[in-house]
């Protein structure tokens, strides 16, 4: 599961900034072992220890086992942070990660086709689920009860009550 990628350098000892996908931000920093490489999934990526990392500013700093100089850390950048999925905390029910809602099949509540999950991004007021049929995307907020009235992970489909004009 992707949590971040490696976005710059910091200094000249080796440490990375990192851009974090977790909430919060420094949840990153919680896992010891990090896949680093071009959308790693898991173990598709190199495996590397978390050596020490920390907030800075508004973003996240980390050293990284075998990232000696500032040289090292360059060789990095743009390469996504991933961890197993067997190293995440268990969810809550009604609670569910974006990589489960990718892919999932996307309903009106009167059986209309709108297509399928592509990808899911932050606003800050909500989360927004991308949905492509194809032809064209439709922007749906992910508010579950509101909009997203049921999900079902096994027959990867999701309903939603939007109207399939808008």
């Amino acid at each position: 599961m992707v949590l971040g990628r490696v976005s710059g350098l910091f200094g000249v000892r080796g440490w990375i900034r990192v851009f974090s996908y977790t909430d919060p931000r420094d949840r990153i920093l919680a896992y010891p072992r990090w896949y680093l490489g071009p959308a790693a999934e898991g173990t598709g990526g190199r495996p590397v220890e978390v050596l020490g990392g920390r907030v800075h500013g508004k973003g996240i700093l980390a050293r990284l086992a075998g990232c000696e100089d500032r040289d090292a850390a360059a060789a990095l950048i743009g390469l996504d942070i991933a961890v197993r999925r067997e190293d995440l905390p268990p969810l809550a029910a009604g609670e569910y990660y974006w990589s489960d809602l990718e892919g999932l099949r996307v309903t009106t509540r009167d059986g209309a086709e709108l297509g399928r999950v592509r990808r899911l991004f932050d606003t800050g007021a909500n989360d927004v689920m991308v949905v492509d049929d194809g032809e064209r995307e439709r922007l749906i907020p992910f508010i579950q009860g509101r909009v997203v009235t049921r999900i079902d992970l096994d027959a990867a489909r999701m309903e939603v009550d939007w109207d399939p004009d808008f």
